[in-house]
């Protein structure tokens, strides 16, 4: 299907995404590791797999299980720590995907963290892998081990803390990915965005606890997980909603996508990005149908710009 190249083209954060579906962080690796099965060309953008400033071993396995409206998954953020993600990822990064735009999860369990990840990465960056990286997306939802496991996210002072030291070690685009468990969503997104935050992440996994009956043990080794898939695309819709409302910076949908009408949901209510990462796990071409699924319905509605639907919900009165 031949279409406009500015239908489905979107500027966010100063950065321009050729269609707004993005990998999630946790499901595109680092993207070399799809590049054989999903067209990453196509897509507008991927989010990294974590990047902390250590190694991470994770969680025991077994790390991911299915039911029957998704998906529930302790990956305990392992990475392999960010000297080899320099090392053995940012050279393809810098060189594969040049219309493809490429954000960095970064991971933190102590306020400094993020920021020194960051610095580390934007001074390889600077040298033999310009172009590897377009900008950073901060998962919040980590625990504060020096606060007493408390997610950043959840503690305004924290919050405000670690996008400050993060805004101070770069000038790309700076995401902030927040959880659907806050309990005032609407309010740490003005606080991160005060900070210097350029766009947010709505929403990380629920947590969830799914129980094989015939053992009845968990299902996954560490015991709970993040939900994801099917269930959470009302949860990741209402949180755009409420986010939307409360700020002016884009936001990136993500949660439980699968078609173009589910993505369409998350422009509608006000996202301007729509990540994708269960959906892909089960069908790596699920993306590419979405994006052409959403150049139809543009067709289909007399839409000449897909952008031009964001934030157009209609609520009752």
């Amino acid at each position: 299907m031949r279409v406009s190249a500015d239908l489905l083209r979107t500027r966010v954060a100063g950065l321009d995404f050729q269609n707004p579906i993005v990998l999630a962080a946790g499901t595109a690796a680092y993207g070399r590791e799809l590049a054989e099965v999903v067209d990453l060309t196509r897509l507008g953008g991927l989010v990294t797999k974590a990047v902390s400033p250590q190694p991470r071993a994770g969680a025991p396995a077994p790390r991911v299980a299915e039911f029957d409206g998704g998906m529930i998954n302790a990956i305990g953020l392992a990475n392999p720590g960010v000297d080899a993600v320099i090392s053995e990822h940012l050279p393809w990064l810098a060189t594969a995907l040049p219309a493809t735009r490429k954000l960095a999860n970064i991971v933190g369990f102590a306020v400094h963290e993020f920021a020194e990840v960051v610095a580390r990465l934007e001074a390889a960056l600077g040298a033999s892998a310009a172009g590897a990286i377009d900008g950073f997306e901060l998962n919040v939802s980590c625990p504060n081990v020096k606060a007493g496991g408390m997610e950043f996210g959840a503690d305004p002072a924290a919050l405000a803390e670690v996008v400050r030291r993060t805004r101070a070690a770069t000038q790309r685009p700076l995401f902030v990915k927040l959880s659907p468990t806050l309990p005032d969503i609407a309010g740490s997104a003005r606080i991160a965005v005060e900070a210097g935050a350029d766009a947010l992440t709505l929403v990380n996994t629920l947590p969830g606890l799914v129980i094989d009956v015939g053992s009845r043990r968990s299902a996954l080794g560490f015991g709970t997980g993040g939900v994801s898939g099917t269930a959470l695309l009302p949860v990741g819709v209402l949180a755009t909603w409420k986010v939307r409302r409360a700020v002016q910076v884009p936001l990136m949908g993500i949660g439980g996508v699968a078609s173009a009408a589910d993505a369409l949901q998350y422009l509608v209510a006000g996202a301007s990005l729509v990540g994708m990462g269960t959906a892909m796990l089960r069908d790596p071409r699920a993306p590419e149908r979405v994006v052409a699924g959403l150049a139809r319905w543009c067709a289909q509605q007399g839409v000449a710009r897909l952008g031009d639907v964001v934030g157009t919900l209609r609520m009752p009165a």
